[in-house]
């Protein structure tokens, strides 16, 4: 049980989950703002404005090279998965969510015809906008200085 307390008081590990915390509940609200209505989903969901991922793993980098030193490397470690991260949220998976977009329009367009196939729907916002990344990113890096404002 020591052990689980450490991790519990690990500055570092809480302001990463903070930041990726607040950048959910940010997405939440700016859903709210621009529908009028209230998504709980927003608060699970991978994709939207701004990016929880880039804001959890440049929160980390910062917390780390805050922490242990910007020449550390640990740092460069953090930094380098802070970078794949963003980019896969960027490409790889933007691009996935693209894709689906397509199969759910061949879908509808192939049920028009009443064939028999499962008419299930692909998940479409999987990914970021390069400005979701970016802004998740500023996001975290605020978070990691507000809460450690002597580094």
């Amino acid at each position: 049980m020591q052990n689980f307390s450490e991790i519990l008081t690990n500055r570092v590990l809480l302001v990463a989950l903070a930041a990726c915390f607040l950048a959910q509940v940010l997405k939440f609200i700016i859903d709210f703002a621009r529908n009028g209505k209230a998504n709980l989903y927003n608060f699970v969901t991978a994709g939207g404005m701004p990016s929880s991922h880039s804001a959890l793993v440049t929160a980390l980098a910062t917390g780390i090279g805050q922490t242990i030193g910007w020449k550390s490397g640990e740092f460069a470690i953090a930094l380098i998965f802070a970078i794949i991260v963003m980019y896969d949220a960027a490409g790889v998976r933007r691009a996935a969510g693209n894709q689906a977009r397509v199969l759910n329009q061949i879908i509808e367009e192939f049920f028009e015809d009443d064939h028999e196939l499962s008419d299930d729907r692909l998940k479409e916002l999987l990914g970021h906008t390069p400005l979701q990344v970016v802004v998740g990113s500023i996001l975290g890096v605020v978070i990691a200085w507000l809460a450690n404002p002597l580094s």
